[in-house]
């Protein structure tokens, strides 16, 4: 082997050993019974209530969240990157987005039970200060949209690190082409920036909505038990419990290896429709 591949090695064995190794641990079990016998059973006890449930709100939590994060995301990226905001405001804000896209799990939960759960700071002072109960108005942190609104905190800032060099690639030519053709600057938006930007726009979605969809440790400890979301469901299979079954979070699983696969995919193949467009 020549030595210039030896720099790739240990990430081919990283790769290996907590990537595609686990993988296919995953998918092999998936097909066995607990004796070790092959079986199709495991993929189709899929097809029973409370787990068409589990991905049912796995998906909804998924795909709002990452319908608001590219939403927010996008409208901060133009604002640092083609409005009128001042140029050093961009690298504090990429900066916070490196961390902020990779602050997750139990220290993110942690600080969101502890800011807006029932006994944030920030919901004993609506309640002291303004005599606002939040809980009154039907807010509640350990729900469905209290997950989505913590993962928020990561789905913006991975926003604002993809879609910001798209913007960037937004050539000023065009804009000055569509204005001496009399266009607006919605009119340039709606019929020149919007659809170049928009591959690159669906693919981030994919690959938010794959982000929020395989996301743990955050919804474990935000929420606990007390939502049935697949990564909890398959938490408690695999854990071990009485009614448990291990090859049954195996098929879980893969279920949703193959649903993060098919939105990282789809991102991956949009992605390069966008970057040749940019060129």
């Amino acid at each position: 082997m020549p030595l210039k591949w030896l720099g790739m090695a240990p990430f081919a064995l990283f790769t290996f050993l907590f990537l595609l190794l686990p993988t296919l641990y995953i998918v092999v079990g998936a097909f066995r019974t607990p004796l070790g016998e092959f079986t199709f059973q495991n993929i189709l006890d899929l097809n029973t209530p409370s787990i068409r449930s589990a991905y049912w709100v796995s998906i909804k939590v998924s795909v709002l969240s990452a319908l608001f994060g590219c939403l927010i995301g996008f409208g901060m990226a133009a604002a640092v990157t083609l409005g009128s905001l001042p140029k050093w405001l961009r690298n504090p804000l990429m900066t916070f987005s490196g961390v902020a896209s990779n602050f997750a799990g139990v220290p993110l939960a942690f600080a969101f039970i502890a800011t807006l759960g029932p006994a944030g700071l920030i919901t004993i002072w609506l309640r002291k200060e303004f005599g606002i109960n939040v809980r009154a108005y039907g807010w509640n942190l350990l729900s469905t949209w209290g997950l989505i609104i913590t993962y928020l905190f990561f789905q913006i800032p991975l926003m604002i690190l993809i879609i910001a060099p798209a913007l960037d690639g937004l050539k000023r030519e065009w804009r000055e082409a569509a204005a001496m053709l009399g266009a607006t600057g919605g009119q340039y938006w709606r019929m020149v920036a919007l659809p170049i930007l928009f591959p690159s726009l669906l693919g981030t979605f994919a690959l938010l909505f794959a982000n929020a969809f395989g996301a743990v440790a955050t919804a474990i400890a935000l929420t606990g038990p007390s939502l049935n979301i697949a990564p909890i469901l398959l938490y408690a299979q695999i854990r071990g419990d009485v009614l448990g079954s291990p090859n049954l979070g195996y098929a879980l699983a893969f279920g949703m290896i193959v649903i993060t696969g098919i939105a990282n995919a789809v991102y991956i193949w949009l992605r390069a429709r966008s970057e040749r467009w940019l060129k």
